[in-house]
């Protein structure tokens, strides 16, 4: 009869536990709070502007600011965070191989952009044979230095290599024989290009406003946002991108209303994602 009454508990106990259990996975799905890690500037700056339009949908949005590349991905992979703004497509993927974190994108929402900046020379065209364009020392970003060069048809690049995967030793054809000097980090480009006779620069968008260069006015060429595997995404661990509060998140963020604010607070520096 002990035996009896000892597994009768045994089961009860097992099923408030799973009744538990299903009651949190329910409260998690219906929950109407966002949390979201994101860098201070742009990507916190664009979630405050979506807050008050998510708190109209009954969403709660906290924002909570990371000054790192590394924490993000980690804080929702282990669940801590609903989702995070601050990468681009290479760098999640790079994540996700090296780490393990199950993490996925719910879709792109704005550019950083890359500009390629000369005083001397109007295009890329007009470089000169032997022309050297300075770049950053960064190995992950030489596909998209040379994206400028593939797409205004001055390189070609072994067939089968993807873009964003390229380096400098695929190219297999260059027209005007240009050189890259990568002998620099990201930061100082900007002070070389205004200190020193170069022929061009290709400089992040936040160090050239840094030297008061305008991406959209300044350069004489800019990354497109159309397809750009460099656009800023929102990713969320995998599973959870149907979730209804995901759904607005990214159905916000990617709305006409911050697309507009985008365009007008940054000039050219961001640029909304297409």
């Amino acid at each position: 009869m002990k035996k009896i009454i000892s597994i009768l508990a045994v089961l009860v106990l097992t099923a408030a536990l799973a009744a538990c259990g299903n009651k949190d996975k329910t409260s998690s799905e219906n929950s109407k709070t966002i949390t979201v890690g994101a860098s201070p500037a742009p990507h916190a700056e664009i979630l405050e502007k979506a807050k008050p339009i998510l708190k109209k949908e009954g969403y709660d949005l906290k924002i909570k600011t990371i000054n790192d590349y590394t924490t993000p991905n980690k804080l929702v992979d282990n669940g801590e965070l609903d989702a995070n703004f601050f990468q681009h497509t290479p760098y999640l993927n790079t994540e996700k191989k090296s780490k393990g974190y199950k993490l996925v994108s719910v879709g792109n929402v704005e550019l950083e952009p890359m500009g390629v900046y000369s005083k001397k020379y109007k295009s890329l065209k007009d470089l000169p044979k032997g022309a050297t364009v300075y770049v950053s020392n960064n190995p992950a970003e030489e596909g998209r230095f040379l994206k400028f060069f593939v797409d205004d048809g001055l390189i070609k690049l072994k067939k089968g290599v993807k873009i964003q995967d390229a380096k400098f030793s695929d190219i297999v054809e260059n027209k005007k024989d240009i050189k890259f000097n990568n002998k620099q980090s990201a930061e100082y480009l900007p002070k070389i290009y205004q200190n020193q006779d170069v022929d061009a620069a290709i400089i992040n968008s936040n160090f050239a406003i840094e030297q008061h260069l305008s991406p959209k006015k300044d350069s004489i060429a800019l990354e497109k946002p159309k397809d750009n595997p460099y656009a800023n995404l929102v990713a969320v661990k995998d599973g959870d991108q149907n979730k209804k509060k995901i759904k607005a998140l990214i159905k916000v963020l990617q709305s006409k209303e911050i697309k507009d604010y985008i365009n007008k607070k940054y000039d050219g520096a961001v640029i909304p994602a297409k």
